[in-house]
């Protein structure tokens, strides 16, 4: 964008302050939302509201201890914890806060870096954030730790994929791969079937939901948070990569996921909710369409998706890890391709020009082909396969680690209870 200097400096200051601020925001206001869904009252005592209670968690985590036990790699459990702070701000650079604006007599947007490929840096910094998740298991020299770092690079591996191709129908649409373009490409009114929609602005997650809902899902995957925060699973794992790490290290790790948590929110409201543009009816109101309100409107519509986080943090359960890379690898990817073809199929359509019933025939045709490819992702014989060795005991600590038993199988001291059980209902049957 060619700002001078003392711009660029500003606006990094600036995202930077505004960062650290909304993550201590978030910490507080993610407690006090499950606290409210589980009628239990939350931080009230430090501070009004007990606003004061995350601030002064994280100046304990500042000041407490920075313990570091004695068969760690020094360098790398240092090093590790910095890639993934510096690749959680580096996100950032990218993202639309708002429209053209004039600061200082200097014609600029609320944005830091506008680049023709904004999207892909962002993939690309979240793909190089890994290394210190798995950095941080390697150095600890720790099973739990080793273990939580290959699982949380399997599922950046699984769930990147998704997210990538959900993206991919965006760019599609858009015709950009620029942040501050996809967002002005949204503000067009919305003509379904050729019909003036009220003013309705063109927000993709409309237009594209199939991308939006895998984007939404595969974030959630992305970012490590329940219920897909296998990685770092208490229940398993005792803390998962981060299992070894304490004080300032350890709080750089809790920082880096509050700000992937915004980052991800920030990259749904910039491809699919109109990023900081406002919203129907609201836009049909010349004043509120000013770009310094912008800003205002696009932390509304993150602060939205965040609350999308605590609320499925609050309400479900854990995931298997197995159920999780199914999820990903036979669901989300399989319906994520199969719709890629069917957007360039219709937007070919589009282009060229064709009637209005041709162009509804083939919607038809697209939305005819994707049932019948979630029916076979879905239909089926479901019932998992019975060991080879079913039949023989089943020992939990044969490989020196307790794994649970498979399908079939049956812990011995549950045996007598299963034969029994079985015994019962064959007499009742018969």
């Amino acid at each position: 964008m060619n700002d001078p200097w003392w711009l660029v400096l500003i606006k990094v200051v600036v995202l930077f302050v505004v960062l650290l601020v909304w993550t201590i925001f978030n910490v507080w206001y993610e407690r006090r939302l499950v606290a409210k869904m589980q009628h239990r009252l939350g931080p009230i005592l430090n501070g009004p509201f007990g606003l004061a209670q995350a601030l002064a968690d994280g100046m304990k985590l500042l000041i407490k201890e920075d313990f570091m036990p004695h068969m760690v790699d020094r360098a790398l459990f240092t090093i590790a914890p910095l890639i993934a702070g510096t690749a959680a701000f580096t996100a950032w650079a990218v993202m639309p806060f708002g429209g053209e604006v004039e600061i200082f007599g200097v014609t600029t947007r609320l944005q830091l870096a506008e680049l023709d490929i904004g999207v892909l840096v962002f993939l690309a910094v979240s793909s190089v954030a890994i290394y210190g998740f798995v950095l941080a298991g390697w150095a600890s020299n720790s099973p739990y730790s080793l273990l939580g770092a290959l699982r949380s690079s399997a599922q950046m591996i699984s769930y990147e994929i998704a997210m990538g191709l959900s993206l991919v129908a965006v760019f599609l649409y858009a015709g950009s791969m620029s942040t501050a373009e996809i967002v002005e490409a949204q503000r067009v009114p919305l003509m379904p079937f050729g019909f003036d929609a009220w003013g309705m602005p063109n927000w993709l997650f409309v237009t594209l939901i199939p991308s939006f809902l895998i984007y939404v899902i595969s974030m959630v995957g992305e970012t490590n948070r329940a219920p897909f925060d296998l990685p770092e699973a208490e229940s398993e794992l005792v803390s998962g990569y981060i299992t070894e790490y304490s004080g300032f290290r350890y709080a750089i790790y809790f920082l880096a996921e509050y700000i992937n948590m915004a980052t991800v929110s920030a990259i749904a409201t910039t491809l699919f909710v109109g990023g900081y543009l406002p919203p129907w009816p609201l836009n049909q109101v010349e004043f509120l369409n000013n770009p310094w309100l912008g800003p205002v409107w696009f932390v509304i519509k993150v602060q939205l998706f965040i609350s999308l986080f605590v609320w499925l943090r609050g309400t479900l359960p854990r995931f298997r890890y197995d159920q999780f890379m199914s999820l990903g690898w036979k669901v989300l990817i399989p319906i994520s391709l199969g719709w890629i073809v069917m957007i360039s199929v219709i937007r070919k359509v589009q282009q060229e020009g064709m009637s209005d019933l041709l162009w509804t025939v083939t919607v038809g045709i697209a939305v005819a082909l994707l049932l019948i490819m979630v029916a076979l992702l879905f239909v089926g014989d479901k019932k998992p396969p019975e060991p080879e060795d079913a039949d023989e005991p089943f020992d939990a600590f044969a490989g020196g680690y307790p794994v649970p038993p498979m399908p079939g199988q049956v812990l011995p001291e549950l045996a007598g209870v299963v034969a029994s059980t079985e015994d019962d209902s064959t007499q009742k049957e018969a």
